[in-house]
């Protein structure tokens, strides 16, 4: 069965996997331009739920030609880009109209692991657009009605004297692996599988830089003060509309964790503990998996990716960023 794999330089969800072209939004015909198109692609989206078929799961696009496409109203279309070199159209249904023959309507989170990489990235965008669209109804301002604008990608009023544009909303928060040079903090959640431990994470509250934010969410979770904090990647996570910024930072070695409201345990662990498989680490699919690893990997004997091969399915399906 092929799995979720990720590259040298993008996490899982993120890279270059759709060709945006924004400066198509702003053609008036673009809908028009669509249908003429006979390579363009329509993805079906049922709420937050996306077709999906095959013995190997694979996103079921459609044709313009296609019932659901033709029945759906004009205004929930949303120009997502070129995925693959073909033009690729959102349309947002009834929680009533079926799925294509072959196919059914599949939440992104619990099989974003089994897809292919770009295809599970393109849900993920268009999972965001469709939760932040159907929350941005009416304005914010007055209560009108909102209509989408710009190919779906903004959300104005119709009162002409407000008219306030909101575009689609994206929740900073912070994830971090801390460590004191031979050791890496690491906790829990009660809800988590039995054994998984994970690296910290938070909101960005207003008000706050990133690294205000980790210094207060690592204090606040394990008691552990931090210093050098350094910047590593990031991971769009619309679970519901979250992009998580992954850091690495240092504590001194006598810093003592304790467990918080947050988590119920929270230790160092050494690369030793991790490499005989102490502990559960979170999905490779994960940002906080890829901090463990560029972690574990600078004074490993192997690579972390080497060591769980050899472990076979250790983790459970699903998951977040932590």
């Amino acid at each position: 069965m092929p799995t979720a794999t990720l590259t040298a330089s993008h996490n899982f969800l993120a890279g270059p996997y759709i060709d945006r072209r924004s400066e198509s939004r702003e053609e008036a015909d673009w809908r028009a331009a669509a249908v003429s198109d006979p390579g363009t692609l329509f993805l079906l989206a049922r709420g937050t739920a996306h077709p999906i078929g095959g013995e190997h799961p694979s996103v079921t696009f459609v044709r313009a030609d296609d019932p659901a496409v033709r029945s759906a109203a004009l205004e929930s279309w949303v120009l997502l880009g070129w995925y693959r070199e073909a033009r690729c159209v959102l349309v947002q249904l009834g929680e009533d109209v079926p799925p294509p023959p072959g196919a059914r309507f599949e939440e992104l989170r619990p099989l974003a692991a089994l897809l292919d990489g770009e295809q599970a990235g393109l849900l993920a965008y268009a999972r965001a657009l469709t939760y932040w669209q159907r929350r941005h109804r009416h304005c914010g301002v007055c209560g009108a009605p909102c209509e989408p604008q710009r190919a779906g990608h903004v959300m104005r009023c119709t009162d002409p004297t407000c008219a306030t544009e909101s575009f689609p909303r994206i929740d900073p928060a912070v994830i971090v692996l801390v460590s004191d040079g031979e050791r890496a903090l690491l906790g829990r959640q009660a809800s988590w599988p039995a054994g998984r431990y994970s690296t910290v994470a938070g909101f960005v509250e207003p008000g706050e830089s990133l690294e205000d934010t980790i210094a207060r969410e690592v204090l606040e979770e394990t008691g552990v003060v931090i210093h050098d904090t350094c910047y590593h990647s990031s991971q769009p996570w619309p679970f519901p509309s979250s992009l998580m910024l992954g850091f690495t930072a240092s504590a001194a070695p006598d810093a003592r964790p304790r467990p918080s409201e947050e988590l119920e345990d929270v230790r160092w662990f050494s690369r030793a503990a991790i490499a005989a498989g102490e502990i559960l680490l979170p999905p490779p699919t994960s940002i906080s998996h890829r901090l463990i690893a560029h972690w574990f990997d600078a004074h490993g004997s192997e690579p972390l990716a080497a060591i769980t091969a050899r472990s076979g399915p250790w983790y459970a399906r699903g998951g977040g960023p932590r």
